[in-house]
């Protein structure tokens, strides 16, 4: 039997399917492009969650807040073109885990960007402040720890398989 494996993005995807020989109670799943297509600009759904560990979709589209967080995450771009500048905060960073949103640009010393396309993963260190920028709409999938700017909305966007 072959295998097609087709890349999703924005514009185009297919919502797929799981096959299993269980009960499918057991499984619910997400299209990352169909939940951004369904949320705000920089709004960080929860797609995948472990115990404190979760996935976040985020639809990036101009400039984003600026961002940081107490332990390392991980950006992987699954569609568009995406900056990702950081500054290396002067104040202490946050005691909590995932992510938190900063009021205006953070005092520090900047220590440069990141262009990501499709495919490029990025890490956003602790102790690091980091915000997104596109000029076209695009959408990075964050690895972090469930936080104050974690969006869950498991109702809305799984469905059974």
């Amino acid at each position: 039997m072959a295998y097609v494996t087709k890349i999703g993005s924005l514009e185009t995807y297919e919502k797929g399917v799981i096959e299993v020989r269980d009960d499918l109670k057991h499984y619910l799943f997400s299209n990352i492009y169909e939940v951004a297509n369904r949320s705000g600009p920089f709004e960080r759904v929860a797609v995948a969650k472990n115990i404190e560990y979760v996935a976040e979709v985020m639809k990036v589209d101009g400039d984003s807040d600026w961002y940081t967080a107490a332990h390392d995450e991980f950006a992987i771009v699954m569609d568009g073109e995406i900056t990702i500048n950081f500054i290396m905060l002067d104040a202490e960073r946050p005691a909590h885990n995932g992510a938190a949103k900063l009021t205006g640009t953070p005092a520090g010393r900047k220590m440069g960007r990141v262009i990501a396309r499709r495919g490029h993963e990025v890490l956003l260190p602790r102790g690091a402040a980091y915000q997104f920028t596109a000029s076209k709409p695009g959408v990075v999938l964050i690895q972090t720890m469930l936080g104050p700017v974690t969006v869950e909305r498991w109702a809305e966007i799984c469905t059974l398989a």
